[in-house]
């Protein structure tokens, strides 16, 4: 099987792509470098080129329908995004461009490669703006209060389009708040890593507000095992994949900091405007349509976690 991933370099998508490669999958990476790493392919890079290769591109680029109709995978795994949420609220047009635009060249190269899927990855923290029932189904009010939520929640409609009538089949994954190894720190959504870098320069992490804001926090190996169960399942559907249990940036540092040894509590900073109090997402449906469910606890992961930073920096010095 051929695989084309966009954002392949970057945290998700290059553990995805150290998946695919160890089940004996060819792999081209198409990613722009902006957020991603080709450090996080790693030794991935030392495979013969007709295992691995690697594309640097802009998805908003018309070069990008050229490239899948050339290369002519089987499943495109369509990771690449503009993520930060407060970029999209600043510049909108500019998060449309890579969102929307991005997302329509690959679905016109696709129906022109004749790909048998596109899995998406979708945004189950923003699809669903502030919910009225948590765990939050795939059924409830879909009303996203941030342009990234809103281009998220339109690349999902337009795969229902080209599904409808150009027989691009698809799967939407909902991602609740992903965390582990290479999630880079300098993000908005990153603040599991955010705290590891504190906590081991032995400095206090920043909470903004109270803490007692919940997130759904799923490990990375859990996500990728659900993008690769798509393949063959969950047509037609969007699918929220998460662990279904709140956990409190409160709970989060308190944990982190345990593990770590660190005894100082964090420092508080006022709320952010906008940002949601409470986030979880229900599983069911995937469990049902996928067999998956969440295999690695919290604590594991987080532990996983701050052994590859604590490793990152050994190696760097």
């Amino acid at each position: 099987m051929q695989a084309l991933v966009t954002g392949g370099a970057g945290f998700i998508g290059s553990t995805l792509v150290d998946r695919l490669l160890a089940e004996d999958w060819r792999v081209d990476v198409v990613d722009d470098l902006s957020t991603g790493s080709l450090a996080n392919l790693g030794s991935a890079r030392a495979l013969p080129e007709r295992r691995l290769s690697f594309h640097r591109l802009d998805l908003a680029s018309p070069a990008v329908v050229d490239l899948i109709t050339h290369r002519k995978p089987d499943v495109i795994f369509h990771l690449a995004a503009q993520m930060d949420v407060r970029v999209s609220v600043t510049r909108p047009v500019f998060d449309a461009t890579v969102n929307v635009i991005g997302s329509l060249n690959v679905f016109e190269g696709a129906v022109a490669a004749g790909v048998k899927k596109v899995v998406f990855a979708g945004s189950g923290g923003t699809l669903y703006g502030t919910p009225k029932q948590i765990p939050t189904k795939e059924s409830s009010a879909q009303h996203p209060e941030s342009p990234y939520g809103v281009a998220k929640k339109a690349v999902g409609e337009y795969l229902y389009y080209y599904r409808q009538q150009r027989g691009l089949e698809y799967t939407v994954l909902a991602l609740a708040n992903v965390y582990g190894p290479r999630q880079n720190p300098h993000g908005e959504a990153g603040v599991v890593a955010i705290f590891s870098n504190k906590l081991l320069d032995r400095e206090q992490p920043l909470i903004f507000g109270d803490g007692s804001q919940t997130r759904d926090f799923v490990y990375v190996d859990d996500v990728v095992d659900g993008f690769v169960r798509a393949v063959e399942k969950g047509g037609g559907l969007t699918m929220n994949i998460g662990t279904g249990v709140e956990t409190s940036v409160q709970e989060l540092y308190d944990l982190m900091a345990k593990l770590t040894g660190f005894r100082e509590p964090a420092q508080h900073a006022p709320a952010r405007t906008g940002e949601l109090q409470r986030s979880a997402v229900d599983t069911g449906r995937a469990g049902m349509q996928l067999g998956w469910k969440p295999f690695t606890t919290l604590e594991e992961g987080l532990a996983r976690t701050l052994e590859h930073f604590k490793a990152q920096r050994a190696a760097t010095g």
